[in-house]
């Protein structure tokens, strides 16, 4: 029989790869590398840093960017549990998701809340506040609504079936801005 003799070398690396496995550190490195090495840090909960132009933090043990909307966001995302009583709420409710905008409480609080108010004797003020609120957000959005009209120069519009129609006329003049602008005013006066 002929003798077969292994004509193949073990470069260096190989070498110190069996010794690694032989001496149970198999995360060790064959090779010394020269580069690029990423400088991690350490962080935790609420540490806030920026990396590459962007700001990092964690929460909830998630690293996360910050951006300019996280206030935003956390002012329109309803909880799980009320903030106040620490019960369920139920998001798919209308009424949780509409009494939960207004006073960021379930209805059980609101309820107990409006309930104080009234034994105190100051429930028709807060009823007359909040009714203030919604005319001079419904003001707001004619005044908008209005102001939008008035500066629109576009008289060409495009209908659901694609037609572009050509809007002309009901030009609307001074006196007639200056009317609704005087009723706004008054509407923005008006007591409930």
């Amino acid at each position: 029989m002929k003798e077969t003799l292994l004509k193949k070398e073990f470069s260096q690396a190989d070498v110190q790869r069996l010794r690694n496995l032989v001496t149970n550190k198999q995360g060790d490195s064959t090779k010394i590398q020269v580069g690029y090495n990423k400088q991690t840090g350490d962080y935790k909960e609420g540490d806030v840093w920026e990396d590459n132009g962007k700001t990092w933090t964690i929460k909830n043990g998630i690293k996360q960017t910050v951006t300019k909307l996280d206030k935003f966001k956390s002012y329109y995302t309803m909880p799980l549990t009320c903030p106040s009583c620490n019960q369920p709420l139920h998001s798919n409710s209308p009424t949780v998701k509409k009494l939960f905008s207004i006073h960021s409480m379930c209805p059980k609080c609101v309820a107990t809340m409006e309930t104080k108010l009234k034994i105190e004797g100051k429930y028709e003020e807060y009823e007359k506040n909040i009714m203030q609120k919604n005319k001079e957000a419904m003001v707001d959005d004619f005044e908008l609504a209005v102001q939008d009209w008035l500066t629109s120069k576009n008289d060409t519009f495009v209908t659901e079936q694609g037609d572009v129609e050509n809007w002309t006329g009901g030009k609307v003049s001074e006196e007639e801005i200056k009317q609704i602008k005087e009723y706004i005013q008054k509407l923005r006066e008006a007591e409930l």
